[in-house]
């Protein structure tokens, strides 16, 4: 098996508000689009997204009425304290402020209208663990 790319589904209650979010503040760009759907992307190594509306016959009936909830969509950047500067001037609300683990971890989190958790990693100490 190859993996070619990688794609994590959401559900969520508000699409649009999550679609804004994730293009306005995140960098993504709407791939494709119809009726309680819709797939985002980005040009670098960022797991694609496809936001699907909550309730949307597309999903078995046993999933329908899920929310996004209970995981944290986590991204390795560079210069993690600048990109916390950046979102919070945007008027982002940073959830969880900038702190650094005692294993070399360096995040913050961000929550989107939908209640989807976004952490924003760097690793202090130079090496990449991810």
């Amino acid at each position: 098996m190859q993996i070619t790319a990688s794609t994590v589904s959401l559900t969520v209650d508000d699409l649009a508000a999550s679609q804004r979010f994730f293009t306005t503040h995140l960098g993504y760009v709407e791939q494709a689009a119809a009726e309680g759907f819709a797939s985002l992307s980005r040009d670098d190594g960022a797991v694609d997204v496809v936001l699907l509306a909550r309730g949307t016959e597309v999903l078995p009936a046993d999933q329908r009425n899920q929310r996004a909830t209970g995981l944290i969509l986590a991204f390795t950047v560079t210069d993690v304290a600048d990109e916390e500067k950046r979102l919070r001037a945007s008027g982002v609300e940073i959830t969880m402020p900038l702190r650094e683990e005692p294993w070399g971890e360096r995040l913050f989190q961000v929550t989107d209208p939908n209640g989807v958790i976004v952490q924003f990693v760097e690793w202090a100490t130079g090496t990449e663990h991810a």
